[in-house]
């Protein structure tokens, strides 16, 4: 399902920095592997064990990265195919554009847990959203 781990994280940071430093790239499609999922968040056996230090510096990283796509001078395009799930969906919303499947979905399930998005979805979706109806998607209720 693509999930996020350490690894995963400074994979994505290599490919990005290549990217931005690689005068013939001029743009780049971040899609996930196999049709299930984009990414469907934080690998949960991995983060089930770190301390809050290494949380935090985790949660540093991966917001690090996404300042990386969000601001790399080139297009980043997200295909997402599947599940875009918490850190899944704040990567999708990092990108310039993104192009969904019909079976496409999006979600910071992290919320009904009492759980902050940690990768900048409370500053990225009202930004391209706006305020209102990101606070209407978001919304445990609905």
């Amino acid at each position: 399902m693509n999930a996020l781990n350490q690894r995963t994280w400074q994979d994505v940071r290599a490919a990005f920095e290549n990217a931005r430093d690689d005068d013939t790239v001029r743009g780049v499609i971040l899609a996930g592997a196999g049709d299930k999922a984009f990414i469907a968040g934080a690998d949960i056996s991995e983060i089930a064990h770190l301390t809050a230090v290494d949380a935090e510096r985790s949660s540093r990283y991966g917001q690090d990265v996404l300042t990386l796509i969000e601001t790399l001078g080139k297009p980043v395009i997200a295909a997402v195919n599947g599940f875009a799930l918490g850190g899944g969906c704040e990567t999708a919303m990092a990108c310039t554009i993104r192009v969904a499947s019909e079976h496409a979905r999006f979600g910071q399930p992290e919320v009904s847990l009492g759980i902050i998005p940690g990768g900048g979805g409370t500053q990225r979706l009202p930004r391209l959203v706006g305020k209102g109806r990101a606070l209407q998607i978001s919304s445990p209720e609905r």
